[in-house]
C-alpha cells in the first residue's frame, strides 16, 4: 500500500509495518495458486473467497465466523463495496454463503456479523441453509453519532448450526465476572458472589446482549487501520463457546486477522481468506506478535470481565489465565503452521 505514513502520537500502539519487515511477512502469505496445490491448516490466503472455496474440503470446519461487507458504501483501502437494493444484497450473500456452509461439519456452528441495515437479510439467507438459534447484539460504542438520527452503537451476530440436536456449546467457558451493585447476604455471608480486595463480584452466565466489548482503538496493541475491525474479545467468546482446543476455524473474510489471531491464542487451528494484500500482512504480523503475548483484553482468570475493569483485574494480580507455549517464529518459510 503506497500511502504516506500517518503521523501518530507517541503512545499510539496501532499496528504498523516497516519496509524491512515486508519480505518476511510476504513470504508467509499464501496465494490462490498455492491453495490450488495444497490445502492445509493455519493458512492465510490472499485471494477472492469465491475462487478459493472449490479448493477447500467440504465438512472440514468445526466453526465458521463470518464478518462480510455490510450493505453499505465502504472503502476497504482500495477495495470498494457499494450498497445494493435488498434483493441484490441477499443474492450477493447467497453467492458465497451456500458454498461456505458446505465447508461446515455436520455438528458445526456458524456465526455471522451484521448491522441494523443488513441483519434481516442475513437472517433470511442463513435460514435457507442452517438453523438459527439466537441473535447476539453487542454494544459497539464508537464514534460521535449523527445529528439527524439515533447513534448507531449496536451490531448483531447470528448464531446458527447445521443440526440443532447435535452441536457443541460450552457455557462454562464464557461466563462473565460482574460487579455486584446490591450485595445480598445470608447469615452475614455473601450469597452467589465473592468479596475481594478489588471489589464485590458475581460470576454469571452470558446473555445474548453484550455490553462488555471495547472496540479496538489507538492505545490497544490489537488495533489496526482496518475500518471495521472486530475485537479479539468478541471473537474469543464465540470460539470458547462453540469450539474445543484443536478445532478448526474458518473465516472467509479475514480482514486484519482477528479470527486467526484469536484461534491461535486459544489453541485452535485457523484458515482465512482475504482479498486485500495489506490486510493479509497485518494479519500475519499480528500472528507473529501473538507468540510473545497470548493475552486477550478483557479475558482473565477463565472469565470475561466487564468493560473498564482492568484496574480490578490488576489488583487481583491476574492477566490472561492461558499459559500457551510460545509459538515458533516460523516452521518453514511461507508457513504459519505449528
Amino acid at each position: 500500500m503506497n500511502e504516506e505514513r500517518k503521523q501518530r502520537a507517541g503512545r499510539n500502539r496501532t499496528l504498523t509495518i516497516e519496509a524491512e519487515e515486508r519480505p518476511l511477512l510476504e513470504s508467509m502469505i499464501d496465494s490462490e495458486a498455492a491453495l490450488c496445490r495444497e490445502f492445509r491448516d493455519d493458512m492465510i490466503v490472499n485471494g477472492d473467497v469465491m475462487s478459493c472455496l472449490s479448493h477447500i474440503p467440504d465438512g472440514y470446519f468445526d466453526l465458521i465466523i463470518i464478518d462480510p461487507p455490510y450493505n453499505l458504501d465502504k472503502d476497504f483501502h482500495g477495495n470498494k463495496f457499494s450498497a445494493m437494493r435488498t434483493g441484490q444484497y441477499e443474492d450477493y450473500l447467497r453467492s458465497w454463503f451456500y458454498p461456505v456452509c458446505d465447508k461446515l461439519k455436520a455438528d458445526g456452528t456458524l456465526y455471522m456479523c451484521g448491522d441494523w441495515k443488513c441483519t434481516s437479510s442475513m437472517q433470511r439467507v442463513i435460514e435457507e441453509k442452517l438453523t438459527v438459534l439466537n441473535r447476539i447484539s453487542w454494544q459497539r460504542e464508537k464514534g460521535r453519532g449523527a445529528k439527524t438520527n439515533w447513534k448507531n452503537s449496536m451490531e448483531d451476530i447470528w448464531f446458527a448450526v447445521k443440526n440443532p440436536k447435535d452441536y457443541y456449546f460450552n457455557v462454562e467457558a464464557v461466563k462473565m465476572k460482574r460487579r455486584v451493585v446490591a450485595p445480598y447476604r445470608v447469615n452475614g455471608r455473601p450469597k452467589d458472589w465473592e468479596e475481594t480486595e478489588a471489589g464485590d463480584f458475581r460470576i454469571t452466565c452470558p446473555s445474548n446482549f453484550w455490553d462488555d466489548i471495547s472496540v479496538p482503538f489507538w492505545s490497544m496493541p490489537e488495533n489496526t487501520d482496518h475500518p471495521t475491525q472486530k475485537p479479539e474479545k468478541l471473537y474469543a467468546k464465540l470460539m470458547l463457546a462453540s469450539s474445543r482446543e484443536g478445532d478448526r476455524v474458518f473465516d472467509p473474510f479475514l480482514g486484519s486477522g482477528t479470527a486467526a489471531v484469536v484461534a491461535k491464542k486459544l489453541g485452535r487451528r485457523f484458515f482465512g481468506v482475504e482479498i486485500n494484500r495489506e490486510y493479509c500482512l497485518w494479519a500475519v504480523k499480528r500472528l507473529l506478535n501473538s507468540a510473545q503475548d497470548t493475552s486477550i483484553q478483557g479475558y482473565a482468570d477463565g472469565v470475561f470481565w466487564e468493560r473498564n475493569s482492568l484496574n480490578a483485574q490488576k489488583r487481583q494480580g491476574r492477566g490472561s489465565t492461558r499459559h500457551i507455549p510460545p509459538l515458533p517464529f516460523l516452521c518453514r518459510q511461507g508457513s504459519l503452521s505449528k
